[in-house]
C-alpha cells in the first residue's frame, strides 16, 4: 500500500512539474508545496521557494503566502521580515485569511513593517472573521487590553470553531 501511494505521489509530481515548467501558476505553487513537504520528491526548501516565487510573481495568493512563510522562517531563503511582510501583504490584499493573520502579526510585532497595533488588529480581525482560529485566539490574548468579557467572547468563538459548532 505504501509503495502505491509513493508511486502515485511521484507520478503526480512529474505531471505537476511539466505544467509548472509551462508557466501554470497553480502548478508552480503546487510544485513548491511538493518540494516543501517532500511529496513525490526529496524535500528541498530552496526548490520550494523557487517555485513559490514563480507563482507569486504571477499573482497567485497561495504562493505569495507560502513565499512569505519561507521568508519569515528562513526556509530555502535567508530569513527576511521585510520580504515576508511584502508577500503576506500581497496575499492579504487578495483576501487570503491566513495571510491576513500573518501580516497582522507582523504589524503587531513590528517585524518587516513599522509596529502599528491598530493596523495589526484590522488585519487579524479580517482573518478571524474568515475563520482563522489562531486569529481569534490572538485577539483574545492581545487586543482586549483588560476587557475580560471581550477576551472570553473570542476564546469561545475559537473553541466553538474547534468543536465544529460555529
Amino acid at each position: 500500500m505504501k509503495n502505491e501511494q509513493e508511486n502515485e505521489e511521484v507520478r503526480h509530481f512529474k505531471e505537476t512539474k511539466i505544467e509548472a515548467e509551462q508557466g501554470d501558476a497553480f502548478a508552480q505553487w503546487e510544485l513548491g508545496c511538493m518540494y516543501a513537504d517532500g511529496k513525490g520528491v526529496k524535500q528541498d526548501y530552496e526548490e520550494a521557494a523557487k517555485w513559490y516565487r514563480k507563482a507569486a510573481e504571477q499573482g497567485d495568493a497561495g504562493a505569495q503566502y507560502s513565499l512569505g512563510k519561507m521568508y519569515s522562517k528562513g526556509q530555502g531563503v535567508e530569513k527576511n521580515d521585510k520580504e515576508a511582510a511584502k508577500w503576506f501583504r500581497k496575499a492579504a490584499k487578495k483576501g487570503l485569511a491566513k495571510a491576513q493573520y500573518e501580516f497582522g502579526r507582523m504589524y503587531y510585532e513590528g517585524k518587516g513593517v513599522t509596529k502599528n497595533e491598530v493596523e495589526a488588529m484590522n488585519w487579524i480581525l479580517k482573518a478571524a472573521e474568515q475563520g482563522v482560529v489562531e486569529a481569534k485566539i490572538y485577539i483574545a490574548e492581545k487586543a482586549v487590553d483588560g476587557d475580560y468579557e471581550e477576551a472570553i467572547k473570542w476564546y469561545r468563538k475559537a473553541i466553538d470553531q474547534l468543536r465544529g459548532n460555529d
